[in-house]
């Protein structure tokens, strides 16, 4: 990626606080076209600001379009909607600070980008396997908004179905095709096979009987509940720090992943369930 970043830069008159050996790190899984894209749109950034050079924010601000969408200018939230989306990423956000398996906190805002509201981003590390304990704070994560939310406010609303539907589809396939489950074993299961006969593709019967069905789906059900609680618990635990983060979150709309975990140490000190990486 930093290969392709440089010859993509080479034409651009490039400020001397970009450095393209960090831009490259967070843009993992871009092809060579997200990143020619990526570094168009910083130029169009720094053309707007009307700067001689592009720079660092250019890039930051081009990553932010790229991967997480265009921001919606004209969506204005009403206090109480932006107040529920300021706990909901912050929940999000403190989940990422204090999980130890968690990838590293880049970002949280609650700018509306794409179709989401707001946006807490990680940095994704290098990895070609990944444990069952890095998904299970995948999935602590994902439920961190809403969970935030019932604390603060005792009711929850849609914003979460996205994170509902990313969590699901990872219990899934802990399940069903990692053998991450005791009670189902070391086997891997798919609910529905295309078999291809001719020109038409023919969905074959299920491999495994009523009685396996029920057991994975209790086996989800258990995954995706035991992390929903384990989320209640640190979030409840770090309360100090998730209505620290909403209040800066508000404030300024959007904060990096240092000043969460600096909020997070300002409220409770040093913990041994940090996030080390993000804390630092």
């Amino acid at each position: 990626r930093l290969a392709i970043l440089r010859v993509h830069s080479r034409d651009k008159r490039i400020g001397p606080d970009v450095d393209l050996e960090t831009m490259a790190k967070a843009t993992p899984g871009m092809s060579g076209a997200d990143l020619a894209n990526l570094v168009n749109e910083a130029a169009l950034f720094a053309v707007r600001r009307n700067s001689q050079v592009v720079e660092r924010i250019d890039f930051e601000n081009a990553r932010d379009r790229v991967v997480m969408g265009a921001r919606r200018e004209s969506l204005v939230l009403s206090a109480e909607e932006k107040r529920a989306t300021a706990y909901h990423e912050g929940g999000h956000a403190i989940l990422t600070v204090v999980l130890p398996n968690a990838d590293p906190l880049h970002k949280v805002t609650i700018l509306p980008r794409g179709m989401a509201l707001g946006v807490t981003w990680s940095l994704p590390e290098e990895r070609h396997t990944y444990s069952k304990e890095f998904f299970e704070d995948v999935i602590c994560k994902a439920m961190g908004g809403r969970v935030a939310e019932k604390i603060v406010f005792g009711h929850l609303n849609s914003g979460a179905a996205n994170d509902l539907e990313q969590a699901t589809g990872i219990a899934r396939r802990m399940v069903r095709e990692w053998g991450m489950s005791e009670k189902v074993g070391p086997m891997a299961w798919h609910s529905q096979q295309q078999v291809f006969l001719g020109e038409d593709l023919m969905t074959s019967g299920r491999e495994y009987s009523d009685e396996t069905a029920r057991l994975m789906d209790e086996e989800i059900s258990r995954i995706l509940l035991e992390q929903e609680q384990r989320a209640h618990s640190l979030l409840m635990k770090h309360r100090p720090a998730l209505d620290m983060v909403a209040d800066a979150l508000l404030e300024k709309e959007t904060i990096d992943g240092s000043e969460v975990a600096a909020l997070v140490q300002a409220s409770l000190g040093d913990s041994t369930e940090h996030n080390t990486q993000s804390i630092g």
